[in-house]
């Protein structure tokens, strides 16, 4: 029930994040503006949309997407006018470029210097392991080998 209770909380916040007066008396415009708002990074809380944050920037660019959208503008061009006040941060999917390579290929990277970095830990722990075992004296390892005969053999004492 608190389960609910708190995921009912959090979808009402994100609904009120746009005021009524903001909203457009034009459904297909509206839906345009909500459209292009949820692809639009608000650049104070950064990882949520302007349509999903109350911060007062996210207020202004909601104002300025559905202003420019009543102007007659395509979405395209809301989207170039935006990022050319805000930069290419202010989009969720930044467009493949040189100024935006850095952004695209780092999660790359940062999961090859793990997968090099977790590589490297099991290889020190498995020499670490042969280089213990190569330690042992004769008694030792003559021990083992007879251990491991009697167990083969099915003898198990």
């Amino acid at each position: 029930m608190i389960r609910i209770a708190l995921i009912l909380m959090f979808i009402a916040t994100a609904s009120f994040a746009v005021e009524p007066d903001e909203i457009l008396s034009d459904p297909v415009l509206e839906a345009r503006a909500r459209d292009i708002s949820t692809n639009l990074r608000c650049v104070v809380c950064q990882n949520e949309n302007i349509d999903s944050s109350n911060a007062g920037v996210a207020r202004d660019l909601r104002l300025l997407v559905r202003e420019r959208l009543v102007a007659g503008d395509t979405d395209d061009q809301v989207y170039d006018f935006v990022v050319a006040r805000y930069g290419d941060f202010v989009l969720f999917r930044p467009p493949w470029k040189p100024t935006t390579y850095a952004l695209w290929l780092s999660p790359f990277v940062a999961a090859l210097v793990g997968i090099f970095m977790v590589t490297g830990i099991f290889r020190r722990l498995a020499k670490r392991r042969e280089n213990d075992i190569l330690d042992l004296d004769e008694t030792e390892l003559a021990l083992i080998n007879e251990a491991v005969a009697r167990h083969n053999s099915g003898d198990g004492k």
